[in-house]
């Protein structure tokens, strides 16, 4: 499959996050956030298009957020929780393997009951894109496909299994995802560890070497 890119970054570049770098994206179920949270986030969201300073409370703003929405995901006891059921976890792990060295190279993941931290670097590098005429004027392409591409194949085929697992229809995963461009290695072994100790800060378990569903490439982090 041949992707296209409508959108542009600087010096022609995907208006993704920076090629080659690694991403921290966190998805979650359908429901699984109070719509009194939904409507507060998107009143602040819409507040915050209107700054001129955008860049920096942007920043604070996704900090804010992510922190409070991973709060709700935790304490939530009457959200959908249809990734606790064995066979659905199980999917999503195999899927998100699956696509490893094909669309990215995987390097960690925590599978919770309502919701998914994942680590990747997608293959897409700019050397990868292709200048391509068309109709609609010149665009970028590659046989490698960028976040959006990812997210959308990952989240549409594990919706799909998961509803025959469950014997349900209708929407599973939220249309909105959280990702965040890891700046430097030092970045990257502190959200490792976030991801890998998700359960224990969610209370689960006491160790998080007893979760089943996570995974870390590197295993030193299994080590600490």
């Amino acid at each position: 499959m041949t992707y296209e890119y409508r959108e542009y970054y600087r010096r022609n570049l995907p208006h993704i996050h920076h090629p080659g770098a690694t991403l921290f994206v966190t998805f979650r179920l359908a429901g699984s956030i109070p719509q009194s949270v939904l409507r507060q986030w998107k009143a602040e969201k819409e507040w915050l298009d209107q700054k001129i300073e955008k860049a920096e409370l942007q920043i604070e703003f996704h900090r804010k957020w992510f922190k409070k929405i991973e709060d709700v995901l935790h304490q939530s006891q009457e959200s959908p929780k249809w990734l606790a059921v064995e066979a659905v976890a199980q999917s999503v792990a195999d899927s998100l393997h699956y696509r490893d060295e094909k669309s990215y190279h995987l390097e960690a993941y925590c599978i919770m009951p309502n919701h998914v931290h994942v680590v990747f670097t997608p293959l897409l590098k700019a050397a990868s894109l292709t200048p391509k005429h068309t109709a609609k004027g010149l665009r970028l392409v590659s046989d490698l496909p960028d976040l959006e591409a990812i997210m959308h194949s990952l989240k549409s085929y594990t919706a799909n299994q998961a509803n025959k697992l469950l014997q349900r229809s209708g929407e599973f995963w939220e249309s909105e995802s959280y990702d965040h461009w890891v700046r430097d290695d030092k970045e990257f072994r502190r959200i490792v560890r976030y991801v890998l100790e998700n359960p224990v800060k969610a209370g689960l378990l006491n160790n998080r070497r007893e979760w089943k569903w996570s995974y870390v490439r590197d295993s030193k982090f299994l080590m600490e």
